[in-house]
């Protein structure tokens, strides 16, 4: 499987417009429980959020998440989730995971538009989410608008 992503310059932009991703670096070291059951997906998030500067607790499993979250020493700020995986969907393994973690803030992605995953039952109008795909900068942007959006104890 090959997965090709697009690559985009905005003419006449100083270097710190061109890669908001790398200009918005945040050193606040949050971590993030990642879930995304496509490897290269995965992959890619995982290497974004961790040049944005996060900590990230990543598998392709929603069980693992749930035992990752529960083994964790530290806080997580925020699960970013994939909405349709084997197992469960991701605003099931939200609500296992916020059990374990009170106040745990959540992202919810798929490459399913949102009214459509809203007519399966899995997510809410109330719940925050980006439809795939997205570039790292509008990933970094959102995480950063969730975290700074409350205040829960953060590692």
């Amino acid at each position: 499987m090959s997965l090709y992503l697009p690559l985009v310059r905005q003419e006449g932009a100083t270097p710190d417009e061109r890669d908001p991703l790398q200009t918005a670096v945040h050193q606040s070291r949050d971590t993030i429980l990642l879930v995304e059951d496509e490897p290269a997906i995965l992959s890619v998030l995982r290497r974004a959020l961790n040049v944005a500067g996060y900590r990230v607790l990543a598998t392709s499993s929603p069980a693992a998440a749930v035992q990752l979250a529960d083994e964790h020493a530290g806080a997580i700020a925020l699960l970013v989730s994939d909405v349709i995986m084997p197992e469960m969907n991701g605003r099931q393994l939200a609500d296992r995971v916020s059990q374990l973690v009170p106040g745990l803030r959540c992202l919810f992605m798929s490459g399913y538009t949102a009214d459509i995953i809203a007519k399966h039952g899995a997510l809410d109008e109330s719940v925050h989410f980006m439809e795939k795909p997205f570039t790292r900068a509008a990933l970094a942007a959102k995480v950063r608008e969730l975290l700074d959006s409350q205040a829960p104890a953060r590692s």
